[in-house]
């Protein structure tokens, strides 16, 4: 089966296109490293001849609001119109638990605008809502930190390895469109703050973070529902505590 993978160079995308290909399949990574612009459609229909999938995991540049929204409109515009040309029989897309709830993160409104627009495209789809992943938890902390204090919420948050993501991905992908919005999570849930102060701890990294029920997350105050999944969520096996030793920079 050929399946073209969007965003295919990124980290979800590379894991996604070797599991792919080790299951023996005609995989096409497309991403602008590879000739294949979303935006202005450049290099797409010569990557879609053929193609019965197509796995979206691209993502913006920006996190800021107007930024996202004008990438992943105009991106999903391109997309699909080309599937639709092509004759793309499924259409898989990562997106973020949350986006459906009035968070005022603006990102979040960017993601949900973009899943509107594949649930409205006439192409069979599935979409997986993913939470944080570990490998993000140190570009929170850098975003939370004010001189050599850290704050964070001590919301529940429920993160999960991008090679669990990436497996889940694969599993969808060939499989049937669902039609439908599925979430996958990490084995634990536990506050944001403490989550940091884990990977702090391996680092040995002692700047104090302070939990604060009113730090915000990309512009959002935050509580238990906020970021974790709803019921019956793919969970993810790799537990945190693994993936620091896993990833620890001083082995």
């Amino acid at each position: 089966m050929k399946i073209v993978v969007i965003g295919g160079t990124g980290l979800i995308g590379s894991k996604v296109v070797t599991r792919l290909r080790e299951k023996g399949h005609d995989v096409v990574a497309a991403s602008l490293n590879t000739g294949v612009n979303i935006l202005t459609g450049e290099g797409l229909a010569e990557a879609l001849e053929g193609a019965e999938v197509v796995v979206d995991v691209a993502n913006s540049p920006s996190f800021e609001e107007t930024a996202a929204l004008a990438f992943f409109e105009t991106a999903a515009h391109t997309l699909l119109a080309a599937e639709t040309a092509a004759g793309v029989r499924h259409h898989l897309a990562l997106s973020v638990v949350g986006t459906e709830r009035p968070l005022g993160i603006g990102y979040f409104r960017a993601k949900f605008a973009q899943e509107k627009l594949i649930k409205a495209s006439g192409i069979p789809y599935t979409i997986l809502h993913s939470t944080q992943f570990f490998e993000f938890v140190d570009g929170i902390i850098k975003s939370a930190t004010i001189g050599d204090v850290i704050r964070l919420s001590p919301a529940l948050v429920q993160p999960i390895c991008s090679d669990d993501v990436a497996q889940a991905m694969v599993d969808l992908a060939v499989g049937p469109p669902l039609n439908a919005t599925l979430e996958i999570a990490g084995p634990e849930a536990c506050p944001l703050d403490k989550f940091a102060r884990k990977l702090l701890a391996r680092d040995r990294d002692d700047r104090p973070v302070i939990a604060d029920v009113h730090a915000r997350y990309f512009g959002a105050e935050l509580n238990d529902q906020s970021l974790t999944p709803g019921p019956n969520p793919r969970i993810g096996p790799t537990r945190f505590e693994d993936w620091l030793l896993r990833a620890d920079p001083n082995r």
